[in-house]
């Protein structure tokens, strides 16, 4: 593995993302010892980064957030990760983990806040660069389990949505699998059962690229 490699973990709340992605960071710092490997986020993953993100997501305000200016929001903490820490790293032929991308805007956003799919796109096309992962991983489970399991000590207003909401943006992973962009890219990981056994299944899922 010469070139940089960039693999993203999403799915829907409470489906193990941020549990997955961490534990294949650090499989993948054992294996490959001399390699520069790192993990992030988003939105965050820099200190400005993670600005946005504490606006954008655990701050209240008297007033609600129109879902124009949350796209851009998470956009702004997009660009700004993607060109200060990922970038960087896949330059340099390394490997960037990260726990969600601009596919989760795809998702909440486009599906879940109804901007659609075209808008969603163009308000990151300039945030993301060209900056496309190489694997997406999907953890698949149902929403009711999700939410029973997950609770962001950070702030995560969407765990407050009501079920109804969570369908649309389940509705706009499907959209987004389906996107050119991801194809041959995509993999559906079935996240049910416990820790260990989840990853048994990401590491099948990624064996022929390691």
């Amino acid at each position: 593995m010469k070139k940089g490699f960039y693999i993203i973990f999403e799915g829907c709340h409470g489906t193990g993302k941020t549990t997955q992605s961490k534990k294949l960071f650090e499989y993948l710092k054992e294996k490959y010892p001399n390699k520069e490997i790192i993990w992030t986020r988003e939105p965050g993953g820099s200190e400005v980064a993670d600005a946005i993100r504490k606006i954008v997501q655990g701050t209240k305000f008297g007033e609600s957030m129109d879902p124009v200016c949350e796209a851009y929001l998470y956009a702004a903490s997009r660009a700004q990760t993607l060109r200060t820490v990922v970038k960087p790293v896949l330059d340099r032929g390394g490997i960037v983990i990260s726990d969600r991308s601009f596919i989760t805007s795809l998702s909440l956003q486009s599906f879940g806040r109804k901007l659609g799919t075209d808008l969603v796109l163009k308000i990151n096309k300039i945030a993301v660069g060209g900056v496309i992962p190489n694997l997406v991983l999907f953890l698949r489970l149902s929403i009711a389990v999700g939410l029973s399991r997950t609770s962001d000590h950070d702030g995560d207003k969407f765990e407050n949505e009501k079920i109804p909401f969570l369908r649309k943006a389940e509705l706009g992973y499907k959209k987004a699998s389906k996107l050119n962009m991801f194809k041959g890219k995509w993999l559906n990981v079935n996240a049910e059962g416990c820790i260990d056994e989840v990853f048994g299944r990401v590491l099948k899922a990624i064996e022929k690229h390691f």
